[in-house]
C-alpha cells in the first residue's frame, strides 16, 4: 500500500507518531467519512479484488469504495503499516432479512498495542455501513456515536462479542468470534457475495457514508440522511442527480466509467427502484 497516498485520500496527510487512541480514532473517523461502503461496483462487473493493496489502489483512484472485506481489509493493512497490532475475526450481521449467523459474511477488526494501554482491546470496524464511527473498547457497555447509540456485550451465539445497533439503524446487530483468522478465511464468501446474481450486494446498488453530523444511505435511487432529531428522504430521479450524489456525497466520482457505463448503471438502479415500488404495492 502507498500509505502516504491513502492517508491523503482520507484527508490525513502528515500523519506521524506512535499508535495512540487519539490517532486511531482520527483514522477511523476519517476512513468512514471519506471512503464509502458501497455495492455500486458490483452492478456492471460483479466480483472484484479482496487483496488489500488492490482495493487500496481503487480507493485512492476514487474508482470504488468497498464493503466489509475490502474496507476492513485495506484499513487493517493501513493500521498495520502505521504500527498498530491488528487482528481479523469472522462475524455475521443481523438485519430484518438475515438471522445474523456467524458465517464469515462479515470481517471484523480488533486493535491492541496502543501506547496508553498496550493490552486493552479495541473494536474497529469501518465496514458496517452505518455502524461504528469510532473505535469502541471491547468491553460490555455502550457508546454514543452520533446520531446512534451502540452497545457491546458478550455474544450468545459464539465465544465472542455482540454489537447491538441503534433501533433507527439499517442493521439490528453483529456477532463475531474472538478467535483471530487471516483474510483467506473470507475469500470464498467474498466470491459468493460479490459475484453471485442472487447476492443482495449484486441485486441492489447501495452506498453508505458515516459523516460527523449524520448517516447518509443510498439504495438504488433513494437517498436517506439520518440525524439525531430527524430523517430526510429524497429520490434522485435523474441521472445527473444520481451521479452528482455519488461524486459529492459519497466521494465516488467513478472516473473510469464511460458514458455508456453510466447509462447502463442508471438503467439498472432505476429498474431496482421500480421493482421495489412494484413489490410495495403488492
Amino acid at each position: 500500500m502507498d500509505t502516504a497516498a491513502f492517508l491523503r485520500r482520507i484527508g490525513l496527510s502528515g500523519y506521524d507518531g506512535p499508535p495512540r487512541l487519539e490517532a486511531l480514532t482520527q483514522l477511523h473517523e476519517a476512513f468512514v467519512d471519506q471512503v464509502p461502503y458501497e455495492t455500486v461496483q458490483y452492478q456492471l462487473t460483479p466480483g472484484g479484488p479482496i487483496d488489500p493493496e488492490e482495493v487500496a489502489k481503487r480507493i485512492v483512484a476514487r474508482e470504488a469504495g468497498g464493503y466489509c472485506f475490502q474496507l476492513n481489509g485495506s484499513f487493517a493493512l493501513l493500521l498495520t503499516q502505521l504500527g498498530y497490532r491488528v487482528a481479523m475475526h469472522r462475524g455475521g450481521v443481523q438485519t430484518v432479512n438475515r438471522p445474523g449467523d456467524i458465517d464469515g459474511s462479515h470481517l471484523v477488526l480488533t486493535v491492541t498495542g496502543l501506547a496508553e494501554d498496550p493490552d486493552r482491546v479495541w473494536l474497529v470496524d469501518a465496514g458496517l455501513g452505518d455502524g461504528l464511527r469510532q473505535p469502541m473498547p471491547l468491553e460490555t457497555g455502550e457508546a454514543e456515536q452520533y446520531p446512534f447509540t451502540l452497545r457491546l456485550r458478550r455474544s450468545e451465539k459464539t465465544d465472542g462479542w455482540r454489537l447491538d445497533h441503534d433501533p433507527r439503524a439499517n442493521l439490528i446487530g453483529m456477532d463475531f468470534e474472538s478467535a483471530p483468522v487471516t483474510l483467506d478465511a473470507f475469500a470464498a464468501k467474498h466470491a459468493e457475495l460479490s459475484a453471485d446474481p442472487s447476492s443482495p450486494f449484486v441485486r441492489l446498488a447501495s452506498a453508505f457514508r458515516r459523516t460527523p453530523k449524520s448517516v447518509v444511505v443510498l439504495r438504488s435511487i433513494g437517498l436517506t440522511e439520518t440525524y439525531a432529531d430527524r430523517v430526510d428522504n429524497q429520490l434522485l430521479d435523474t441521472p445527473a442527480d444520481y451521479f452528482t450524489a455519488l461524486a459529492d456525497i459519497f466521494r465516488l466520482p467513478l472516473p473510469h466509467y464511460t458514458a455508456a457505463d453510466r447509462d447502463t448503471l442508471w438503467r439498472r438502479v432505476w429498474s431496482q427502484y421500480e421493482a421495489f415500488r412494484s413489490q410495495a404495492r403488492t
